[in-house]
């Protein structure tokens, strides 16, 4: 029969041994993780048709309302250190359009930069830039949507030769050109026509971007293109 003691300070070495194991099989864990992404290419190093056709698949699965099973807790401790987004979504900061639900992705896979309107300032251009050159972003979505309240405000103020309160004249000032192209080469839904035309100018202004974006979309590194969510149906349609 062992003294209490001795009993008690057996216990804590094999306890403190238990976790010290554990502890350098994680630590092993993790630097062969490291290794081997150090060695190989990295997860987002896909062609930008493939990022694209992931986000389609995902989209297709949302709208028919069944997204794959996703385990938030795996990769968590692995995301810590690095993030491998397959595509870049310029979207609307509508709170009815989230682009990791809309293309059924998980934590990491969308580097998303929102702003009501989904239109590219400078603020939004650094980010975009940072995910293209330091992230490997192969693919940029600009994401606009049905029944826009952002575009649905900038035509009614300038329509109405409205001043908006505060800072929304900027908006509106953003969303101008959309608007003025829709009503010449429009088909009768003016916010319908100039949420289309918004999205295109700003995919393009991207596709040309200096120094850094056009680059790599003229090296064919990165594509960037356009489309529509549609809010009741909830699926994304791409456009030119």
């Amino acid at each position: 029969m062992c003294v209490h003691s001795m009993c008690s300070l057996s216990r804590r070495r094999a306890l403190f041994a238990g976790v010290a194991s554990a502890t350098l099989a994680a630590f092993s864990l993790h630097d062969a993780r490291a290794d081997q992404a150090s060695t190989g290419p990295a997860p987002n190093a896909i062609a930008p048709s493939d990022a694209l056709a992931r986000l389609l698949q995902g989209n297709n699965r949302y709208a028919a309302n069944m997204p794959e099973n996703k385990d938030y807790s795996a990769g968590r401790a692995a995301r810590v250190t690095a993030q491998y987004p397959i595509a870049a979504i310029v979207g609307c900061a509508d709170s009815r359009v989230s682009p990791e639900l809309a293309f059924d992705q998980g934590p990491g896979d969308l580097f998303v930069v929102r702003v009501a309107g989904n239109f590219v300032n400078d603020d939004g251009l650094a980010s975009l830039e940072y995910g293209v050159k330091f992230l490997g972003v192969p693919l940029i979505l600009v994401l606009g949507h049905t029944h826009c309240g952002a575009v649905s405000a900038a035509v009614k103020a300038i329509r109405e030769h409205a001043v908006l309160p505060g800072h929304l004249p900027e908006l509106v000032r953003a969303i101008r050109p959309a608007v003025e192209i829709a009503r010449m080469h429009g088909h009768g839904d003016l916010v319908a026509d100039a949420t289309i035309e918004n999205v295109r100018l700003n995919a393009n202004r991207l596709r040309v971007s200096k120094p850094l974006i056009g680059e790599y979309v003229r090296a064919g590194k990165v594509q960037v293109v356009g489309a529509i969510y549609d809010l009741a149906s909830g699926k994304v349609r791409v456009i030119d």
